[in-house]
């Protein structure tokens, strides 16, 4: 099947899951806030035929000054993808235990390249079957290193003069100070952006939500129109799933400010909005 055939929408259902199960690479993409392991979760049952992506290794870059989970460079992300055997032309489904929130960030990284890639919704509770613990070992497939485009992302600079909505993926209690994590520069949000927690477009179960109900969300916060909008987050990984529902529920494509409130908070002169 070519590309092409296997262009998709940002999030595909457990039924297309099993139809294309063949046709597509699986990627496991569990990582945790609290310092647990991903991986340690993936060896514990996972998807059969899954692989497992590292977030820390193959999704970011080191932390520091551009942030917690800053992008990787396009050779150390062509690398990863490589190793665990998906090439220019794979089709990659990703999920998480989470409803998506950090597989997205693969999700959007691929999209942004050009790639077919999209979340399964529901993530690994949706598939219903016997779990695997077994580590598949994929050959090793070409994946072209090609430089992030500049088109989609932003910088703080970008976010000051801003004409359009920046729209923070963050929980309430962090976008408005009352709760500050270890991670946080400074409590509060960028001056002058608006709160869709992207936890709020999911059920208990980790699936999305009725559209209707999902772009209420966005419509209460004056969100319309993706390409208007930067999106952010604590560093650029959950602001990727507000990015891929608006996309799915044909608002466009906005753009990623990877280095989001863990970059921001700590630059001189940014003062938090609370």
């Amino acid at each position: 099947m070519t590309r092409q055939a296997m262009e998709l929408s940002p999030f595909v259902d457990i039924g297309w899951l099993k139809s294309h199960r063949e046709q597509v690479v699986v990627a496991d993409v569990r990582w945790y806030l609290d310092g647990s392991s991903g991986a340690q979760a993936y060896r514990r049952g996972h998807i059969p035929g899954a692989v497992f992506v590292d977030l820390d290794r193959w999704l970011s870059g080191e932390s520091g000054p551009r942030g917690l989970n800053p992008l990787p460079t396009p050779d150390v992300f062509a690398q990863g993808m490589g190793s665990l055997g998906i090439g220019d032309d794979s089709t990659v489904i990703a999920y998480d235990d989470a409803g998506g929130v950090i597989a997205a960030r693969l999700v959007w990284m691929l999209r942004a390249l050009g790639k077919s890639s999209a979340l399964l919704d529901g993530g690994i509770s949706s598939w219903g079957g016997p779990l695997e613990t077994s580590v598949p070992q994929p050959s090793v497939a070409q994946f072209s290193a090609t430089a992030w485009p500049a088109s989609m992302l932003a910088s703080a600079d970008d976010v000051d003069q801003f004409p359009g909505l920046v729209v923070d993926a963050r929980n309430p209690e962090r976008f408005n100070g009352s709760l500050q994590v270890p991670s946080d520069p400074q409590p509060g949000h960028i001056p002058g952006a608006v709160n869709v927690p992207c936890r709020r477009n999911l059920d208990a179960a980790g699936q999305l939500l009725p559209a209707t109900q999902v772009r209420e969300n966005f419509y209460r916060a004056d969100v319309t129109d993706a390409t208007a909008t930067i999106s952010y987050c604590g560093s650029g990984v959950t602001a990727c799933h507000n990015l891929l529902v608006m996309e799915h529920l044909g608002m466009g494509r906005g753009r990623l400010y990877p280095g989001g409130w863990s970059h921001y908070a700590a630059l001189e002169n940014r003062i938090a909005e609370l």
